[in-house]
């Protein structure tokens, strides 16, 4: 087809605004091509419209493949029909759903009684659309508790602050802009890589509204630990009178640890811990879509910060940001509460484990590489280049290379104080088997003896990145 524009009363387009459809699978009758930025004129058969997206959407990589996200690629033949056949219902419509909402119930004091609340009875929780909501809604009972303390003692209110890590996921970020708390970093550093109660007083002050611990760190995986960040909090309240309560970012070790590291003190067995959040598609083993947040007791819950609504002919409580969501992954998540079982989470989780110590045992035996973590927390690790390693190339060259095979295996800076330290992550999930894993292993060792056969450095230009957390 030649070069041309198309033009008609309301714009004009190139010939790259357009879709083109297969001689294969044209209807007769219908149009040869579609507009990419406006609704068609016309209607399309059903097999055409799926025909044009499906061809599209087999452009992006292979899930199975992504060792770059941690949310769930995979699910039973099973959990995928229990999805298709409850995908229409809407988890905030509790009147036309009763049932649904018993379920997300069930499933938010099965995680409370999982992660030792005191009383799961008077504890509260409730179902998000992932571990960022959740996050936000547990970020914003601490503002709201400490405004309501500030505001009894007749003091300011106009400067809460959150102490958290440099190494927090971008929702924390998130939180910070939109709620409009002041963030008090404290940095990583080679000394401290996550953020572990050192220092903690030069951060703190009647301003703060809470500390975040991360179950988990997006970079590296490692945990944050909780009960030293709190005996820590305890030395603070003994000199200053400042009660500081934590909030638990648990959205991947909150769902390994229980099963996997059972004696580890992190949850609500931590005094000072009154919520936690958790993503339902992580570790959690639901396709995406899901996360869970838990709140120590009801008092730990601002009421101000539930809602009550006529809907449907009936009161409804609501307490999560969005309002219409899907129903089908609390039903998921409940389908894999009763398939697995404790003794199932933890088979599955530590084959993740095994999995993710398998390779980076073998990625650290390789000359090039020194591990930073070895995936003994969650199954996550990430290694870096060996200093005077190479001229050559560096971990985004490998990164590209793998991708060329099909994994995505990113490489990125850490965060602020060791920004000048790259670093490769893998993410192991259920559906990683060893064989795959060994095929990565071969990949790697190829395109690392083409890298370092190069009679000259990789071109820097344009380089960088991929990956966002």
């Amino acid at each position: 087809m030649s070069e041309r524009k198309h033009t008609n009363a309301r714009h004009t387009t190139n010939i790259g605004d357009s879709l083109t459809l297969n001689p294969v699978f044209v209807r007769p009758g219908e149009a040869t091509e579609l507009p990419k930025f406006t609704i068609p004129e016309d209607m399309s058969l059903p097999e055409t419209a799926y025909q044009i997206v499906h061809d599209e959407a087999m452009l992006d990589g292979n899930a199975r493949l992504n060792l770059a996200t941690f949310v769930s690629t995979w699910m039973d033949d099973e959990a995928r029909q229990l999805y298709a056949e409850t995908y229409d219902k809407n988890m905030i419509d509790k009147d036309e759903y009763p049932q649904t909402a018993a379920i997300e119930d069930r499933c938010w004091k099965i995680l409370a009684d999982l992660w030792h609340v005191p009383d799961v009875e008077n504890s509260i929780g409730t179902s998000t659309i992932g571990s960022s909501e959740a996050a936000m809604l547990g970020g914003l009972a601490l503002k709201r508790h400490w405004q309501a303390r500030r505001k009894a003692e007749g003091k300011p209110i106009d400067k809460p602050n959150l102490v958290l890590s440099t190494a927090v996921q971008v929702c924390w970020e998130k939180f910070l802009n939109y709620f409009e708390v002041e963030p008090r970093w404290v940095p990583v550093s080679d000394e401290h890589i996550v953020l572990d109660g050192h220092d903690l007083d030069k951060y703190v002050d009647e301003n703060t509204i809470g500390v975040v611990a991360i179950m988990g760190v997006t970079y590296n995986g490692l945990y944050e630990p909780v009960k030293e960040i709190s005996a820590k909090l305890d030395e603070i309240q003994d000199k200053t009178g400042l009660d500081i309560k934590i909030h638990v970012d648990g959205a991947s070790g909150a769902m390994i640890a229980p099963f996997c590291q059972p004696d580890l003190e992190w949850d609500f067995r931590v005094p000072r811990v009154v919520s936690i959040n958790t993503s339902g598609h992580k570790y959690g083993l639901v396709y995406p879509g899901l996360g869970w947040i838990i709140w120590r007791d009801v008092e730990a819950l601002p009421e101000s910060m539930v809602f009550h609504c006529s809907y449907l002919g009936g009161d409804m409580p609501t307490l999560a940001l969005n309002f219409s969501r899907p129903g089908a992954q609390v039903l998921l998540q409940y389908y894999n509460f009763l398939r697995l079982g404790r003794e199932g989470y933890r088979q599955v989780q530590q084959g993740s484990l095994d999995v993710a110590q398998h390779l980076s045992s073998a990625i650290g035996a390789m000359g090039p590489f020194d591990l930073v973590s070895k995936g003994d927390t969650i199954p996550v690790f990430a290694w870096q280049l060996k200093s005077g390693y190479t001229d050559k190339w560096t971990l985004y060259d490998l990164s590209d290379r793998l991708r060329m095979k099909g994994w995505l295996v990113p490489a990125y800076p850490m965060a602020d104080d060791l920004a000048d330290m790259t670093l490769q992550r893998i993410v192991v999930r259920a559906g990683l088997s060893h064989d795959l894993a060994n095929a990565l292993l071969r990949d790697m060792e190829s395109e690392i003896a083409f890298l370092d056969n190069l009679s000259a450095p990789m071109p820097r230009e344009g380089t960088g990145s991929h990956f966002h957390h």
